[in-house]
C-alpha cells in the first residue's frame, strides 16, 4: 500500500536512493557473475544470494532489535513514550509503528522495517532519561521520517551486498585456513580470486552506502524540523546525545557500532579519528548548521509572533 505522510518529500534523497540502488545493482550483477564463473555453481550462488537478501529484507527489524537487546513495550509500561509516538504519527498522518525500548545507557534511537505498516521504532533507556518531551518528539520525528521516505528499506537492501560479500570473504578465509592441506593449487587460486572480488565489492558497497547514509540523515533532520516546527528542540537533542555518547567508553559502544547506519547519532567513542571520514552520519556541526537555517526560516515565516 502506498503511504502518503505529511513529511515533506525530498526529491534529492529519492534521486540519491535510486542512483545508489542502480549502482549497487550493477555491482551485484557483476559480483554474482564472477562468483558463478569462479565457483562453477550458479545454483549455489543464486540460492545463497536469495536467502541472504530475503533475510535482510524480511527480518531486519527482528535482527536489529535482538542485537540491541530491544523489546516491544506496551502503553501501560511506557505511557509517555507511546504518547509522543502517537502525537508524531498523528501530525505526520502515518501508521503507528511498533514501539520498543532497549535497556542501554547509550542515548540513541533507530527505526527499521520494510515499510510503514511493518515498522519498528526503538529508543534506549539512556535516551529516555536524558531528553525532555520536546527533544524526544524531535528524535522520534527524525526516525519516523526515515520510514516515510522509505530510506530505511533502501539502506536495508543496500546493506545486503556488503553483508553477502563479507560472509563470502569469511567463508573463503576459513575454508583455506582449515582445509588448505587438502586443496590443490587451482582451488587455492579460485578461493583467492573469490576473496579478492568479494573484498572489492564490499569496499564499493561500503562507500556507496556511507554516502547515501550521510545525506539521508540530513534529510531526516530537515523533515523532522519542518514537521514539528521546532528545529531548536531537535538541535538540543542532537547536542545532548552526541556529547553524552562521546563520554561512554568505546568498549561499551562496540556492539552498537555495527548498526550505526540506523541510529539517530553514530556510536563513536571519544576519538573517532580517521573513522569520521567513513562515518554513516554527517558531522554534528553540519546538522546543527542546517537546523539553525531552518529555525531562521521558520522564524521569518511566522514573524512577528515567532514559532
Amino acid at each position: 500500500m502506498q503511504m502518503h505522510s505529511r513529511f515533506r518529500s525530498d526529491r534529492r534523497l529519492t534521486t540519491r536512493m535510486g542512483i545508489t540502488l542502480f549502482l549497487l545493482g550493477l555491482v551485484y550483477v557483476g559480483f554474482v557473475a564472477a562468483l558463478i564463473v569462479l565457483l562453477k555453481s550458479w545454483v549455489l550462488v543464486v540460492l545463497v544470494a536469495a536467502a541472504v537478501l530475503g533475510a535482510q529484507y524480511w527480518f531486519s527489524d527482528r535482527v536489529a532489535l535482538f542485537a540491541m537487546h530491544g523489546r516491544v513495550v506496551e502503553r501501560e509500561e511506557y505511557p509517555e513514550l507511546h504518547g509522543v509516538v502517537d502525537r508524531v504519527c498523528a501530525i505526520a498522518d502515518m501508521p503507528k509503528p511498533v514501539v520498543a525500548v532497549s535497556d542501554m545507557d547509550m542515548p540513541n534511537a533507530f527505526a527499521t522495517g520494510r515499510n510503514a505498516d511493518h515498522a519498528v521504532v526503538c529508543v534506549t533507556t539512556g535516551l529516555l532519561r536524558r531528553l525532555e518531551p520536546a527533544e524526544l518528539e524531535g528524535v522520534l520525528a527524525h526516525e519516523l521520517s526515515h520510514v516515510a521516505h522509505k530510506d530505511v528499506a533502501v539502506i536495508t537492501v543496500a546493506s545486503f551486498l556488503g553483508v553477502l560479500a563479507g560472509l563470502i570473504v569469511r567463508f573463503a578465509f576459513y575454508s583455506q585456513l582449515f582445509g588448505g592441506g587438502r586443496r590443490d593449487q587451482n582451488t587455492a587460486v579460485v578461493f583467492a580470486a573469490v576473496m579478492g572480488v568479494s573484498a572489492a565489492v564490499y569496499a564499493l558497497s561500503f562507500l556507496l552506502i556511507r554516502s547515501l547514509s550521510r545525506y539521508r540523515e540530513l534529510a531526516a533532520d530537515r523533515a523532522a524540523a519542518l514537521l514539528t516546527g521546532r528545529p531548536s528542540a531537535l538541535a538540543s537533542a542532537l547536542t545532548k546525545v552526541s556529547g553524552d555518547i562521546a563520554r561512554i567508553p568505546t568498549k561499551d559502544l562496540r556492539t552498537a557500532q555495527a548498526f550505526n547506519a540506523f541510529y539517530f547519532t553514530p556510536a563513536l567513542g571519544r576519538e573517532p579519528g580517521v573513522a569520521r571520514l567513513f562515518s554513516t552520519h554527517p558531522s554534528l556541526e553540519q546538522r546543527l548548521d542546517q537546523l539553525g537555517r531552518i529555525s531562521a526560516e521558520l522564524g521569518e515565516a511566522t514573524a512577528p509572533g515567532g514559532v
